[in-house]
């Protein structure tokens, strides 16, 4: 049972956190200058192993105010005796800060924009709402 970490006290980061496409009010908690569009769970466990900081992904949990984005990561800040884990990064602001920096270099934000332009492609069929079907006299 000493084997066991207690990751209950450990930091909860959603992905929505640093995402730029979302508001306030829907959950981005950093400046939408440096937020990252539409991250995932698996670059930001990635950053905080990057990090050096001790983290566990939850893929099945979700965001209570938009549930179908699906993982949530918890990383250790400090450690049980208050220390922290990694100097350079004391808070939840900092790291969410640090890893909305990293994740655009991430391996695998390479083919993200190919697949963004195809969906809003598919969109744009639908512009034809504002005109009525009689002409003004």
């Amino acid at each position: 049972m000493g084997d066991a970490v207690d990751t209950s006290r450990w930091v909860v980061f959603y992905p929505i956190y640093i995402n730029s496409k979302k508001t306030l009010a829907e959950g981005r908690r950093i400046n939408a200058s440096v937020a990252v569009e539409n991250p995932n769970y698996v670059e930001i466990r990635d950053c905080c192993n990057y990090l050096k900081l001790p983290c566990l992904e939850e893929p099945h949990k979700a965001y209570s105010r938009d549930f179908m984005q699906r993982g949530r990561v918890r990383v250790q800040l400090k450690r049980d005796d208050g220390s922290l884990v990694n100097p350079a990064i004391p808070t939840r602001k900092a790291l969410m800060l640090k890893v909305a920096e990293l994740v655009p270099k991430h391996q695998g934000r390479a083919k993200k924009p190919q697949e963004t332009s195809s969906s809003s492609s598919a969109s744009a069929g639908t512009g034809g709402k504002g005109k009525s079907g009689k002409k003004k006299k």
